[in-house]
Protein backbone atom coordinates (compact mmCIF):
# COMPACT_ATOMS: atom_id res chain seq x y z
CA UNK A 1 0.00 0.00 0.00
CA UNK A 2 1.18 3.31 -0.73
CA UNK A 3 0.02 7.52 -0.41
CA UNK A 4 0.88 10.34 -2.04
CA UNK A 5 3.01 10.78 0.98
CA UNK A 6 5.29 8.20 -0.79
CA UNK A 7 5.11 9.11 -4.26
CA UNK A 8 5.91 12.46 -2.97
CA UNK A 9 9.38 11.28 -1.52
CA UNK A 10 9.92 9.16 -4.63
CA UNK A 11 9.12 11.86 -7.18
CA UNK A 12 11.07 14.48 -4.97
CA UNK A 13 14.33 12.76 -6.18
CA UNK A 14 14.16 13.28 -9.42
CA UNK A 15 15.76 17.09 -10.61
CA UNK A 16 13.60 19.73 -10.58
CA UNK A 17 10.71 18.10 -9.12
CA UNK A 18 8.33 19.90 -7.52
CA UNK A 19 4.70 19.86 -5.10
CA UNK A 20 1.92 21.49 -6.97
CA UNK A 21 -1.67 20.76 -8.39
CA UNK A 22 -2.73 19.51 -12.09
CA UNK A 23 -6.01 19.70 -12.82
CA UNK A 24 -6.95 20.46 -9.47
CA UNK A 25 -5.56 18.00 -7.98
CA UNK A 26 -1.99 17.23 -5.58
CA UNK A 27 0.28 16.65 -7.95
CA UNK A 28 4.51 16.51 -8.83
CA UNK A 29 5.60 18.92 -11.84
CA UNK A 30 8.63 18.97 -14.00
CA UNK A 31 9.43 22.19 -15.17
CA UNK A 32 5.77 23.55 -14.70
CA UNK A 33 4.11 19.96 -16.69
CA UNK A 34 3.09 17.74 -14.15
CA UNK A 35 4.34 14.07 -14.44
CA UNK A 36 1.79 12.60 -11.74
CA UNK A 37 -1.32 13.45 -10.00
CA UNK A 38 -4.33 12.44 -7.78
CA UNK A 39 -8.08 11.47 -9.15
CA UNK A 40 -9.75 14.24 -8.04
CA UNK A 41 -13.47 13.50 -6.20
CA UNK A 42 -15.36 13.75 -9.30
CA UNK A 43 -12.80 11.44 -11.52
CA UNK A 44 -14.04 8.90 -8.37
CA UNK A 45 -17.42 9.20 -8.84
CA UNK A 46 -17.74 9.21 -12.89
CA UNK A 47 -16.08 5.91 -13.16
CA UNK A 48 -17.27 3.98 -9.43
CA UNK A 49 -13.68 3.44 -8.12
CA UNK A 50 -14.24 4.02 -4.34
CA UNK A 51 -12.10 1.08 -2.93
CA UNK A 52 -8.84 3.25 -3.03
CA UNK A 53 -6.99 7.11 -3.67
CA UNK A 54 -5.70 6.68 -7.45
CA UNK A 55 -2.51 8.05 -9.12
CA UNK A 56 -2.43 8.71 -12.83
CA UNK A 57 1.18 8.69 -14.51
CA UNK A 58 2.42 9.01 -17.99
CA UNK A 59 3.35 5.86 -19.94
CA UNK A 60 4.94 4.88 -23.05
CA UNK A 61 1.64 4.61 -25.15
CA UNK A 62 2.99 1.33 -27.11
CA UNK A 63 3.26 -0.10 -23.45
CA UNK A 64 0.56 0.51 -21.69
CA UNK A 65 -1.53 -2.61 -22.74
CA UNK A 66 1.12 -4.54 -21.72
CA UNK A 67 1.50 -3.00 -18.52
CA UNK A 68 -2.09 -3.12 -17.59
CA UNK A 69 -2.02 -6.81 -18.60
CA UNK A 70 0.58 -7.73 -16.33
CA UNK A 71 -0.58 -6.06 -13.28
CA UNK A 72 -4.31 -6.26 -13.48
CA UNK A 73 -4.76 -5.99 -9.56
CA UNK A 74 -3.05 -2.28 -9.99
CA UNK A 75 -2.98 -1.14 -12.97
CA UNK A 76 -6.40 0.02 -15.20
CA UNK A 77 -7.36 2.65 -17.14
CA UNK A 78 -11.08 3.87 -18.35
CA UNK A 79 -12.12 5.15 -21.29
CA UNK A 80 -11.31 8.83 -20.59
CA UNK A 81 -7.53 7.25 -20.91
CA UNK A 82 -8.18 5.27 -24.02
CA UNK A 83 -6.03 6.11 -26.72
CA UNK A 84 -3.25 8.08 -24.24
CA UNK A 85 -0.32 7.03 -23.21
CA UNK A 86 -1.51 7.36 -19.36
CA UNK A 87 -2.45 4.47 -16.82
CA UNK A 88 -3.94 5.09 -13.52
CA UNK A 89 -2.46 3.48 -10.42
CA UNK A 90 -4.23 2.35 -7.44
CA UNK A 91 -2.44 3.54 -4.36
CA UNK A 92 -3.81 0.69 -2.09
CA UNK A 93 -2.90 -1.81 -4.09
CA UNK A 94 0.57 -0.80 -5.89
CA UNK A 95 4.48 -2.23 -3.95
CA UNK A 96 6.68 0.30 -3.62
CA UNK A 97 9.42 -1.09 -6.13
CA UNK A 98 6.75 -0.68 -8.96
CA UNK A 99 4.93 2.74 -7.92
CA UNK A 100 9.15 4.37 -7.98
CA UNK A 101 9.55 2.92 -11.18
CA UNK A 102 6.03 4.16 -12.40
CA UNK A 103 7.20 7.43 -11.30
CA UNK A 104 10.48 7.44 -12.98
CA UNK A 105 9.27 6.57 -16.40
CA UNK A 106 6.76 8.95 -16.03
CA UNK A 107 9.16 11.62 -15.09
CA UNK A 108 10.78 11.11 -18.26
CA UNK A 109 7.93 11.06 -20.57
CA UNK A 110 7.21 15.01 -19.26
CA UNK A 111 11.13 16.09 -18.46
CA UNK A 112 13.22 18.20 -20.69
CA UNK A 113 16.12 16.33 -22.02
CA UNK A 114 18.34 17.66 -19.98
CA UNK A 115 16.58 17.03 -16.81
CA UNK A 116 16.58 13.40 -18.29
CA UNK A 117 20.64 13.43 -19.07
CA UNK A 118 21.14 14.64 -15.13
CA UNK A 119 19.13 11.87 -13.87
CA UNK A 120 20.91 9.27 -15.82
CA UNK A 121 24.08 11.00 -14.34
CA UNK A 122 22.97 10.89 -10.83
Amino acid sequence: MATFEDVRRFGRRFPEATDGTFYGTAALKVRGKGFCRMWSEREHDRDGVADTEVLVVFCEPEAKEALLENHPDVLFSTPHYEGHGAMLVRLAEVNLDDLAEWLEDSYRRRAPAVLRRKLDDA
